[in-house]
C-alpha cells in the first residue's frame, strides 16, 4: 500500500510542476487542483508510516499556517505602508543620483550592496529593505521592476552562502552536525562561498536581467502616467510655497509642478518670472502629473482650487487622511457637464469630490481654472474619500476610470513608517524575536497608526502566493511521509557507489540542488546532513566538503518560487510566473553545481 501512495504522490508532484510551467491555467487553479488531489489521495486511501502513525489532513494543510507564508504577507503589507507614506522616495532618489546618467548603474550598485549585506544579516530582512528602494529607482529610470526583483532575491541567496549566519539553512546544518561532534566556524564556508557567489553573481547581474520579462510591478505608486494636468494653487498664510524665489525665470521650489501663469491682484503674469517671490494671495496656474498634485496635497495647506470657486483650504489646510484618494474621470460625449466651467459644474455638492486638475488632448491656453469650459474627452483629476469616488460608478456624464484611484501619500507619517520598518529589521536581524512575530506586529502597527488603510493592505496581499505555498507544503509533506524524499536520496547515491570522492560529492550536490527546489531548503538540509556525514565516514575522508555541499546545495533554491522565502517575497511585486523561475533560475542552479564540482576537489584536497 505504501508503494501506491508513493507512486501517486510522485505523479501528482510531476503533473503539478509541468502544469505550472505550461501556464495554460492560472496558478491559483493549479494550486487548488493539486491540493485537492493530494487531500483526496490520503483521504480516500489512508496512509500510516511503519510506526502506525497516520498522515492526517491537518498535516497536509499546515502550509496555510506556515510562518514563512505569514511572514511574506505581513512584510508585503509593511512595504505597502512605506509606499503609502512616501517614506522610501527620498533615499531612493539619492541612491539613483549616485549612478549619474547611467541607467543600470545605481541598480547594480544596490544589488551588490544587498549581496554583501546578506552575508551578515538574514536574507529575508535584506530583501525587505531593498525591494521598495529598487521599485522607486526602477520607476525613476523607466526600467521594469520585474527585471530587478528576481536578481535581488538571487544575489542575497548567493551572499548568504558566504558566512555561517548568512542564511537560516547554514545555521540549521551547523546545529545538526554539532550533534555529531563537528563544529562549523563563522568563516569556515567563506572561501568556497565567495567563489560560488562571484561566479553566480556574474550571471545574476550580467545575464539574468536580459532573460526576465518586461512586466510592471504592482507596488509602484503614482508612476503609471506622465500625462499633465492643469490645476490651480492659491497661496494662503503659512503656505509652503510662500517665499519661494524665481531662479532663471522659473520656480524650482515648486517641485514637480510647473508654473504656467501667476495671477497677482488679478493681474496675470506669464513666464519667464524674473526677480519674483511668491507671496500670500497669489494664484498659481500650474501643470503637473497626478503624482505631482498628489505630493502637493500630501504636504498640507495646498490651497488647491475647488470647483465652486472657493479656495479649498478648509479641506486641505492639513494633509488629507489615508482614505483620501485621487482618481481620473472623463467627460463623456453629450455630457451635461460639457460647456460648463468647473465652478458651475456642481460636482462637489452632488458627489462630495473636488476637481483638482484638467487634462485636455488639445493644447490648453494659460488661463485661470474659472475660465476653462469643460469639453467632451477632457480628463478630470478628482479627489475625495473613496466612498465619494465610488458614487461616480455608473454615471453616464462623467466616466470614472475605475483603476485610477490611488490614495494620497501620508507623508507626515513617513517617520512612523520608517520607525516600524526599522524595528522589524533590527528585531529579526539580531534574532531578538522570530521574524514572523516582528513582521505581523509591524503590519498591524502600520494599520493602527494610519500609515495605510485596510484597503491598501488588502492590495498588498497576493492570493497566488497564499495558494502556492499551501499546496506546495502539502506535496512536500506527502513526499517526506511516504519516504519519497529518502528514496530519491538513496537511489541517487547507490548509482554513484564506487565512484571517486569528487564524483560522489558532485552527484550528492546535484540531487540536493534539485530537491531543494521542490522541498524547502531547510527540509533538504535536515534530510541530507546525516546522509552526507555517513558517506564521508564510509569513504574515510574529511566530512568538511560534504557538509559544505549540503549547505551550498540546499541554498541553491533558484528554479522555483517555493524554493526559498525571498523568492516568494519578490514573486508578487514582480508579477512573476512559475515558468519565469524555471527559465531564469535553472541555469543558475547548473552554474553553481558545475562550479562546485570543479572547484571543490581542488579546494578541499579530495
Amino acid at each position: 500500500m505504501q508503494e501506491f501512495h508513493l507512486i501517486a504522490t510522485f505523479v501528482i508532484i510531476v503533473a503539478t510542476i509541468i502544469t505550472y510551467a505550461s501556464e495554460r491555467w492560472p496558478m491559483e487553479t493549479v494550486s487548488l487542483v493539486s491540493l485537492a488531489a493530494i487531500l483526496s489521495l490520503f483521504g480516500f486511501f489512508p496512509f500510516s508510516d511503519p510506526d502506525g502513525v497516520a498522515l492526517q489532513p491537518e498535516q497536509l494543510l499546515s502550509g496555510f499556517s506556515n510562518p514563512a507564508l505569514a511572514t511574506v504577507i505581513a512584510l508585503l503589507i509593511v512595504g505597502q505602508g512605506l509606499f503609502a507614506t512616501d517614506a522610501i522616495e527620498a533615499p531612493a532618489r539619492k541612491l539613483a543620483q549616485m549612478g549619474g546618467a547611467a541607467t543600470f548603474r545605481p541598480l547594480l550598485f544596490i544589488l551588490v550592496g544587498a549581496g554583501v549585506c546578506s552575508a551578515f544579516l538574514n536574507n529575508t530582512p535584506v530583501v525587505v529593505i531593498f525591494i521598495p528602494i529598487l521599485v522607486v529607482i526602477s520607476a525613476q529610470r523607466s526600467i521594469s521592476a520585474s527585471r530587478v526583483f528576481m536578481p535581488l532575491s538571487f544575489i542575497t541567496i548567493l551572499g548568504g552562502m558566504t558566512t555561517l549566519i548568512g542564511s537560516s539553512t547554514n545555521l540549521l546544518v551547523a546545529g545538526v552536525v554539532r550533534d555529531y561532534g563537528i563544529e562549523i566556524g563563522f568563516f569556515d564556508i567563506t572561501g568556497m562561498g565567495i567563489l560560488l557567489a562571484l561566479v553566480g553573481g556574474v550571471y545574476v547581474l550580467g545575464v539574468l536581467p536580459r532573460l526576465l520579462p518586461e512586466r510592471q510591478a504592482g507596488l509602484v505608486v503614482g508612476a503609471k502616467s506622465g500625462a499633465q494636468f492643469i490645476g490651480e494653487v492659491t497661496l494662503t498664510r503659512d503656505h509652503p510655497f510662500v517665499g519661494i524665489t524665481a531662479r532663471a525665470g522659473m520656480f524650482p521650489g515648486l517641485g514637480e509642478l510647473t508654473l504656467r501663469l501667476l495671477q497677482r491682484r488679478d493681474v496675470p503674469v506669464l513666464p519667464p518670472f524674473e526677480d519674483m517671490t511668491l507671496s500670500v494671495g497669489d494664484t498659481l496656474v500650474v501643470s503637473g502629473t497626478r503624482r505631482a498634485f498628489s505630493k502637493t496635497l500630501a504636504r498640507g495647506r495646498a490651497g488647491l482650487e475647488a470647483e465652486d470657486g472657493a479656495v479649498a483650504t478648509s479641506q486641505h489646510d492639513h494633509p488629507p487622511g489615508p482614505d483620501y484618494h485621487l482618481a481620473e474621470a472623463v467627460i463623456a460625449p453629450g455630457s451635461r457637464y460639457a460647456g460648463r466651467t468647473i465652478q458651475l459644474s456642481g460636482l462637489r455638492p452632488q458627489f462630495g469630490i473636488s476637481v483638482l486638475g484638467v487634462q485636455r488632448k488639445s493644447r490648453m491656453a494659460r488661463s485661470a481654472m474659472s475660465d476653462i469650459r469643460l469639453e467632451p474627452g477632457d480628463t478630470l483629476l478628482i479627489g475625495g474619500p473613496m466612498e465619494a469616488i465610488k458614487l461616480l460608478r455608473g454615471n453616464h456624464d462623467l466616466l470614472l476610470l475605475e483603476h485610477s484611484a490611488e490614495a494620497v501619500p501620508q507623508s507626515r507619517k513617513a517617520r512612523i513608517a520608517v520607525a516600524i520598518f526599522s524595528a522589524i529589521i533590527v528585531l529579526s536581524a539580531f534574532s531578538i524575536v522570530p521574524i514572523v512575530v516582528a513582521a505581523i506586529s509591524g503590519a498591524v502597527l502600520m494599520l493602527l497608526t494610519g500609515c495605510l488603510t485596510i484597503l491598501q493592505a488588502g492590495r498588498a496581499f497576493d492570493r497566488q502566493i497564499f495558494l502556492l505555498v499551501g499546496s506546495s507544503v502539502a506535496l512536500a509533506t506527502a513526499l517526506e511521509a511516504t519516504g519519497g524524499a529518502a528514496l530519491i536520496a538513496s537511489s541517487s547515491l547507490s548509482l554513484l557507489q564506487g565512484a571517486p570522492a569528487g564524483v560522489i560529492l558532485s552527484g550528492l550536490f546535484l540531487v540536493m540542488a534539485l530537491l531543494t527546489n521542490v522541498l524547502s531548503n531547510n527540509a533538504t538540509a535536515v534530510l541530507f546532513t546525516p546522509i552526507a556525514l555517513g558517506i564521508a565516514n564510509g569513504m574515510d575522508v574529511s566530512p568538511e566538503p560534504f557538509v559544505a555541499a549540503v549547505i551550498f546545495a540546499s541554498n541553491a533554491s533558484f528554479a522555483t518560487p517555493i524554493g526559498y522565502q525571498t523568492n516568494l517575497l519578490v514573486m508578487g511585486p514582480g508579477h512573476y510566473r512559475f515558468s519565469d523561475f524555471l527559465r531564469a533560475g535553472t541555469p543558475l542552479v547548473i552554474i553553481i553545481w558545475l562550479t562546485f564540482s570543479l572547484l571543490a576537489p581542488w579546494y578541499y584536497g579530495l
